[in-house]
């Protein structure tokens, strides 16, 4: 998570605190048999006074204890959606972390799509052939990587830098000006989607890599590719010694 100490501290305030108490106690329930531990639990409510202290201590209210299992019911659902499957697991798809910030990792294979670049490129946006890619995003960030050929990956596969401009040489995306909005409780199919969109939907601008994702300058590869309907190069492809076992760890 990003530091959202002053996030919190702007826009939450207490209201309400619980002291939970424990008692254990022995109890001889016959004297043939031993003594039994019993434990008992007493929750006590208070409400925060404007000056940040609690006030009305009280027993936890059966309103107060609805209004406590709603809460956490709802944490619960929102934790148990993420990243989970609507229905039977894509092909596509080759990992899944759930954890609080897990990832996805999956595939695509070669495929027409449209890119778009930005006018001093000199590059016209339009259909282009890619290769097959390998994804790996969480709620906050997008990599991507080059594939040769068309299976699908397994553990062992040698990924390729991804490429295409606006991209480090770690495979993170620079996303540029675009607004990254994925909640916590978006399902799988969705997830994979809306990155796919991000991705394909924004401006190529410039090469944080020297224009040396592709065995030739990127740029120059992209601008002779353009409006041609040729399958994109596979030697252009550079291996960036990492499999996909490496970045599922």
């Amino acid at each position: 998570m990003k530091n959202i100490t002053q996030q919190f501290n702007s826009g939450f305030e207490p209201y309400k605190a619980l002291l939970i108490y424990k008692h254990e106690k022995e109890e001889e329930i016959s004297q043939f048999q031993r003594n039994v531990q019993e434990t008992q639990i007493y929750v006590e409510s208070y409400d925060i006074g404007r000056n940040g202290k609690p006030i009305n201590a009280h027993p936890l209210s059966v309103k107060e204890m609805t209004a406590l299992h709603t809460i956490l019911q709802t944490s619960q659902e929102i934790q148990d959606s993420y990243l989970k499957s609507k229905g039977l697991l894509s092909n596509k798809v080759l990992y899944v972390n759930q954890q609080a910030n897990g990832f996805a990792v999956w595939y695509t294979p070669p495929q027409e799509v449209t890119l778009f670049f930005i006018d001093g490129l000199q590059i016209p946006s339009g259909k282009f052939q890619i290769p097959a890619m390998l994804w790996k995003a969480n709620a906050e960030s997008l990599h991507v990587y080059g594939l040769k050929g068309k299976a699908k990956p397994h553990e062992n596969t040698k990924l390729c830098h991804a490429p295409y401009l606006n991209i480090y040489g770690s495979g993170q995306v620079c996303m540029g000006t675009v607004q990254i909005n994925i909640g916590k409780t978006s399902c799988l199919e969705d997830f994979m989607a809306t990155w796919e969109r991000y991705f394909f939907n924004s401006n190529f601008s410039h090469s944080i890599s020297g224009n040396n994702s592709t065995k030739t300058n990127t740029t120059d590869l992209w601008r002779s590719l353009a409006g041609s309907g040729k399958p994109f190069p596979q030697e252009e492809l550079l291996n960036n010694q990492l499999t996909l076992k490496q970045i599922i760890r």
